[in-house]
């Protein structure tokens, strides 16, 4: 709130005057509790914000959940969410109370099975809605069929790995279209209704490879730099409304597309399986460890939460120290 008693628009916050309840939220939200902060304060008042975290390093988030449902009652639409990082960060947003739509280009009874799964495990609404990212159109669809939109999370993509002589092009203009334009158009689609709903967080999945670049990949180091423009653009863009845009930078996370690289990098360096994943996927990642694709789900619930009301237009890596190189 601010000295007049109105909600503090202005650093897109909820956050209440002298040690009240944080508006619209539990008392105890788990991984991050927000208190007042000074700009919310009356003149002459100081009392700095402070985010108390739960979870102790190497502990099992299974026994220490993180978030509880502070995101009851918001809808968040995440693309290419079957599988890998889209299905962990759409499971960490139920688990937050958050209503989820899933999305891929297949539509089968599995796919939706995996809503249905995830609908009774969390107690939250979740549907699949099928769509081609491919294709402009299906990409705005995919948010009108949504129906709402307070949170969205673009992770669609697919790679190849290929010298640039060889590259072919019908691979290039696939993976710009749906690692990249695909954002374009549900951003487009999403923001109007985060407009109308006066809250909103566009949570784009780049990558290292939106800030550095590896041999062999043209087309998905250009995406993601593409990515990484387009979260600071619609971060400046909506910089005095209560809406965010961030990119979350994951180094090598182990899913389905860094298992379909391997074969091509196998091939291309002339080293077996472990000797890839060691001394190729893991060799820029100083910690030597893949990232998870919780770490990565816990990562987007963070971006939605009060505490980080002042992140918008920028860049988070959780890369194992990659891009400290």
């Amino acid at each position: 709130m601010d000295r007049f008693g109105k909600g503090c628009q202005r650093h897109r916050c909820n956050t209440a005057r002298q040690g009240q309840q944080t508006q619209g939220s539990p008392p105890d939200r788990g991984f991050v509790k927000v208190f007042e902060d000074s700009h919310c304060l009356p003149p002459g008042r100081f009392l700095f914000g402070r985010i108390i975290n739960r979870l102790d390093r190497g502990a099992s988030t299974k026994e220490q959940p993180m978030f509880e449902k502070f995101l009851k009652g918001k809808t968040a639409v995440v693309t290419g969410s079957n599988s890998g990082i889209g299905l962990g960060v759409a499971h960490r947003l139920a688990r937050a109370g958050a209503d989820v739509v899933l999305n891929s280009f297949s539509d089968t009874d599995e796919d939706h099975a995996l809503a249905e799964g995830m609908s009774g495990e969390y107690g939250v609404k979740v549907r699949y809605i099928r769509a081609d990212m491919s294709r402009g159109d299906d990409c705005r669809a995919l948010i009108e069929k949504a129906g709402a939109c307070d949170i969205l999370v673009n992770n669609a993509g697919i790679q190849h790995v290929a010298a640039i002589p060889d590259f072919p092009a019908a691979k290039w203009d696939a993976i710009i279209a749906i690692n990249l334009s695909s954002a374009f158009h549900t951003t487009a689609a999403a923001l109007p209704l985060m407009h109308a709903a006066g809250w909103g967080r566009v949570i784009n999945i780049a990558s290292a490879h939106g800030l550095t670049a590896s041999p062999y990949k043209s087309a998905y180091v250009a995406a993601k730099h593409g990515i990484v423009g387009l979260t600071k653009v619609t971060g400046l863009e909506t910089a005095r409304e209560a809406i965010t845009a961030n990119a979350i930078c994951p180094g090598y996370v182990l899913t389905p597309l860094v298992e379909s690289q391997i074969p091509d990098t196998m091939e291309k360096y002339g080293m077996g399986r472990d000797e890839v994943i060691e001394k190729v996927l893991l060799e820029r990642q100083p910690s030597k460890e893949f990232a998870t694709t919780d770490q990565l789900g816990d990562t987007a619930v963070f971006l939605c939460s009060d505490a980080a009301a002042q992140i918008t237009g920028t860049t988070i890596s959780v890369d194992g120290g990659w891009t400290a190189l």
